[in-house]
């Protein structure tokens, strides 16, 4: 992959808030938006095209799925997760914590466990996040070597990382999961931003 940032958390309500009163971004759904004690909680019930408005409002995009795995990683190749093969805890100080289906029920504020080795902050668990890439079961059989951007086109778009829903198996960082670009309906759906050097 050619150099790339990345944003260290999943954009949060008070983050997405500012694109809202911009006009350039739809007001989300569900009753965590607006509610200041969910103001560090990441976005939720954003569809992919509002995710990638809200990318380019801040001068990035939506990140590649392969992208997002090599940046989710934290540089670990062949582990199940960001910090090895150790199965998620639910401790905030713990190197192998995420916030997943065994945790509290719902998101948690962004950055509350340890970071990956590249300084990125819940990449698996918490909430799944946009991709820019559609979805195609066997797409990295047939893919470019270098800088795959996904299929030119399809009928889901790319989820990553698992989410406060899901148990431990979904937050591999190498899992992957699908959604319609349009759909807004679910509260563990977010995303983060990257951008080019």
């Amino acid at each position: 992959l050619d150099a790339y940032w990345m944003d260290e958390t999943e954009v949060t309500n008070a983050m997405y808030a500012k694109c809202v009163s911009a006009g350039e971004c739809d007001q989300p759904g569900g009753s965590y938006y607006g509610d200041s004690s969910y103001t560090n909680h990441p976005v939720v019930h954003v569809d992919w095209n509002n995710a990638q408005n809200y990318c380019r409002w801040t001068g990035g995009q939506l990140p590649t799925e392969a992208e997002w795995e090599k940046a989710a990683r934290g540089g670990l190749e062949g582990k199940k997760y960001p910090w090895g093969n150790e199965a998620p805890s639910c401790q905030k100080s713990a190197e192998n914590g995420a916030q997943f289906s065994d945790c509290s029920g719902e998101t948690i504020s962004v950055g509350s466990f340890t970071a990956n080795g590249y300084g990125l902050f819940d990449t698996n668990g918490n909430v799944w996040e946009w991709v820019s890439d559609w979805y195609d079961s066997g797409y990295y059989a047939s893919s470019p070597s270098n800088n795959p951007s996904g299929p030119s086109s399809g009928n889901s778009r790319v989820l990553r990382g698992g989410s406060w829903l899901n148990n431990e198996y979904y937050l591999r960082s190498a899992n992957r999961y699908r959604y319609y670009p349009t759909y807004t309906s679910s509260g563990n759906l977010g995303f983060r931003c990257s951008r080019s050097p």
